[in-house]
């Protein structure tokens, strides 16, 4: 059987020989279908979470897109949704189950654990003592519970978290273009690699850590020669500081609520964050597939609901 966690920026794959990740942009237009084709002719269990790309004019016209191009090339895919139960038609229940598949998966072996999954774009917060309690959340409902933390490792504006940082001592407000991204702040500081950046860069310009620098220098309307070196690297720490803590507040009042005693981590933030909130990651205990979560978890819980695992 074959995973598939249809996101916004991202399509991610688990079959039995791994985990492919290509960026699939809905908002531009993506071919979901043509990327799905390679895999075709093996059974799929989909979570998604890209019907709310801003293409669509509604969660359901975008669970019916993915719905349909899914089906073009599976016709007898499988979908999760927050119930907590597979369909094999659009529904709303549908709409951003990715993170639940991830919990059902996870649950009973980590019951003691807060799940902690930092993509490309969004850190997910999930209790997993507490499955009954999530199920049929909304992503709006998780953003109120602290849950969904909506910022990640690659594709937030910086400019959406810091509106001034300190540069020579002086306050200095930032401009709200999107000049410079997450990618570029975790780059130069050494939390990824190059190889990391899979998201386009704001500029559409080289992923090095030079390029990163000049990008992060634009936030505050300067040229790299300008601030130097020192000033971007400025602009990149107070970023990482406010999105640490935004994140490990999340996390705190999940631990807090729940009773749990460790925090695991996954995703693309996976080693950065257990470092920092002293958890272990899940790649320790499963492997490469704890980068597609919720693609492997929609997988293993579509097996063990038809006795296959």
């Amino acid at each position: 059987m074959i995973g598939i966690d249809v996101g916004g920026a991202n399509l991610k794959v688990v079959d039995d020989a791994g985990v492919n990740i290509h960026y699939c942009p809905l908002w531009q237009g993506a071919p979901l279908a043509e990327l799905l084709k390679p895999y075709a002719g093996q059974p799929a269990a989909v979570v998604m979470s890209g019907e709310l790309a801003d293409c669509f004019a509604s969660k359901m016209d975008g669970i019916r897109w993915i719905v349909g191009a899914v089906q073009e090339i599976f016709p007898d895919a499988v979908f999760y949704g927050t119930d907590a139960a597979f369909h094999t038609r659009p529904v709303p229940a549908l709409a951003a189950a990715n993170w639940l598949a991830s919990a059902d998966y996870l649950r009973e072996r980590y019951a003691d654990a807060v799940l902690l999954d930092v993509g490309s774009t969004t850190a997910d917060v999930i209790p997993l003592n507490r499955f009954d309690d999530l199920k049929g959340l909304t992503d709006t409902r998780r953003l109120q519970e602290q849950y969904l933390v909506y910022t990640g490792m690659l594709r937030t504006n910086v400019a959406t978290l810091v509106s001034s940082v300190t540069l020579d001592g002086t306050a200095t407000p930032v401009s709200t273009e999107y000049f410079a991204a997450s990618a570029d702040a975790h780059l130069v500081l050494g939390h990824i690699t190059p190889e990391d950046y899979t998201s386009p860069a704001p500029d559409g310009g080289e992923k090095t850590s030079e390029a990163a620098l000049r990008r992060l220098a634009r936030v505050v309307c300067a040229d790299l020669d300008e601030i130097g070196r020192d000033g971007a690297l400025a602009v990149a720490r107070e970023f990482w500081d406010v999105q640490r803590t935004l994140i490990a507040r999340a996390v705190d009042h999940a631990v807090s609520r729940s009773g749990a005693g460790r925090i695991i981590t996954a995703g693309i933030g996976a080693d950065l964050f257990a470092r920092e909130l002293g958890g272990v990651t899940l790649e320790e205990e499963i492997g490469e597939v704890s980068d597609a979560l919720p693609a492997y978890a929609v997988r293993e819980v579509a097996l063990r609901q038809s006795g296959g695992a």
